[in-house]
């Protein structure tokens, strides 16, 4: 019986959630597996996952074949350096103790990278929160601005003075066009009369 290390997929639509198992390489996606190693939650940012260490690398070490993205996400977390690291000592390259040692300093610099993209975006979503907030601020700032020229007193004067000047200047419109059609007509005769 071969065994693959696969997900099995749960959760509603559009929202799934993995589990990481163990299972006959025979068997459907979601159906009978032999054990549970883990958990993956692709639905955060960045994505959740849950794996026990030993039982995985237990596992990789007994034959089990991940699938793609189980290899990729037991890479990060650290199983499959882990497991690679156990051959090492078993061929002899370095002795026992010293894995615990290595594999300790590689997950505290893999935890130190995944809180670092955590801050950043904190950072980022702060940072854009920020912007927003300037813009509605400045629009706020806008509307009340025409609002409260809209309602001064002082507006209202100066509609009133506006309304008053319009209301002066248009008779005086109207009476240089009165004048002017009446200037004009004389001409026209004069130029007629010598042509007869």
């Amino acid at each position: 019986m071969s065994v693959k290390l696969r997900l099995l997929r749960k959760g509603r639509k559009r929202k799934p959630f993995y589990y990481i198992v163990a299972a006959d390489a025979r068997a459907p996606r979601d159906g009978r597996f032999i054990e549970r190693v883990g958990s993956y939650n692709p639905n955060t940012n960045p994505a959740t996952i849950d794996l026990d260490l030993d039982k995985s690398v237990e596992w990789l070490q007994n034959g089990a074949q991940p699938t793609d993205t189980v290899r990729a996400i037991l890479s990060y977390k650290g199983a499959m350096y882990k497991n690679h690291l156990l051959k090492g000592a078993a061929k002899g390259a370095f002795p026992v103790e010293e894995v615990e040692t290595k594999f300790n300093a590689w997950l505290a610099d893999k935890d130190n990278k995944i809180e670092g993209k955590k801050s950043q975006l904190a950072e980022a979503k702060a940072a854009a929160d920020a912007e927003i907030f300037e813009r509605e601020a400045k629009i706020r700032a806008d509307r009340e601005a025409a609002i409260a020229a809209k309602n001064s007193p002082l507006a209202e004067e100066v509609e009133a003075v506006a309304t008053e000047e319009g209301a002066e200047e248009a008779p005086a419109a109207e009476a240089d066009a009165e004048t002017t059609p009446e200037a004009e007509a004389p001409a026209a005769e004069e130029t007629e009369t010598p042509a007869e």
